[in-house]
């Protein structure tokens, strides 16, 4: 008996540490071990420049090997576009953490003009991987919109901490985006609005009802999400958003970006990532699927899936697609793949 017995014992010694822990059990998943439980919440002290402030933090699960920290919209956004992720990762045993960026929501809200940027940013996060405990043997990074870019920008500077990498829903250059906005989404509505648009911009009406009016049912609905109504979620991260931060980074403009990442631009540095890397598109969303397809040819470990029902919030319009599809690349990256046809 001992002669089987020493083959398959030596096949489990060689497997890598992190595969040789089992699943979670229901019961595990769920477990809180904490001496004061908060449901999973957790205010992270940051260091910055100009003081130290908390940010907010909330894990949804546990699995040992598959710990995913979401990096919201905006800047200036909140968690809540995430809360879709409920109703599919916690079926498939997939631990995710909510995070509030500074500024945003329920993180300490500063109003010192000099922290909204990239790199203090990029220490943020740093500071909440090293708070949390997560390591290149669990710890995936999933960035959507501004998040996307965020995350590039740590995967760039601590890719050795990253087991996976998801960039959701965001080009890798902002020049880019602000042409694809102007020479496809654009000509997608009507001469008129999109003229009656650029009259309100040059005149700084950022604010008028008028502004909302046009595009709403003309850029938002068609672009941004899809559904007849929009999800609860989604109109609260918009009613919370943090316009300061926005502005400043991003621009008062919906229709292309300025602000201080008019200029962000990574193309070039795309092959630098060597983690597994999925890159997520959508048909109909603000960012260009075919350049989204094109980055995950770039990475050095690229995965790619597209949501042809999807917008910009492919999360909530084109769950059939986004979240198999997710799940799928964060099964077979925690097996060992390196990349997923999807």
């Amino acid at each position: 008996m001992r002669r089987f017995l020493l083959p398959i014992l030596a096949a489990a010694l060689a497997l890598p540490a992190a595969a040789q822990k089992a699943a979670p059990t229901l019961r595990s998943y769920f477990a809180d071990t904490s001496k004061v439980r908060e449901g999973g919440i957790k205010l992270i002290p940051i260091k910055t420049p100009k003081g130290t402030f908390k940010v907010w933090t909330k894990r949804f699960g546990s699995n040992p090997r598959i710990k995913v920290l979401l990096l919201h919209g905006g800047p200036g956004a909140t968690h809540e576009g995430f809360e879709s992720f409920e109703g599919f990762l916690p079926a498939e045993g997939i631990e995710f953490i909510y995070y509030d960026q500074l500024g945003s929501a329920a993180s300490d809200q500063p109003k010192d003009r000099d922290l909204w940027t990239v790199d203090r940013f990029v220490e943020e996060v740093e500071q909440v991987r090293l708070a949390l405990g997560l390591t290149k043997d669990n710890f995936y990074l999933l960035g959507h919109s501004w998040g996307g870019i965020l995350a590039t920008e740590y995967a760039l500077k601590y890719g050795a901490n990253l087991k996976g990498l998801v960039i959701s829903n965001m080009m890798m250059s902002i020049p880019d985006y602000n042409r694809y906005a102007e020479t496809v989404l654009a000509r997608q509505m009507p001469p008129e609005v999109v003229k009656e648009v650029k009259d309100l911009e040059a005149k700084g009406q950022y604010e008028s009802p008028r502004y909302m009016e046009l595009l709403t049912p003309h850029f938002y609905a068609k672009h941004l999400c899809r559904l007849p109504e929009w999800p609860d979620a989604i109109n609260r991260t918009f009613g919370k958003i943090n316009r300061d931060i926005y502005v400043l980074m991003q621009g008062p403009s919906e229709f292309g970006a300025s602000g201080r990442l008019e200029r962000w631009d990574r193309k070039a540095d795309l092959p630098k990532l060597a983690m597994p890397t999925l890159v997520i598109g959508a048909d109909h969303d603000t960012m260009d699927p075919a350049h989204m397809k094109w980055v995950s040819t770039q990475v050095q470990h690229g995965s790619f899936l597209l949501c042809p029902d999807g917008s910009h919030c492919a999360m909530w319009d084109d769950q059939p697609h986004y979240f198999p599809g997710l799940i799928r690349w964060l099964k077979a990256t925690d097996r060992g793949a390196k990349a997923v046809k999807l």
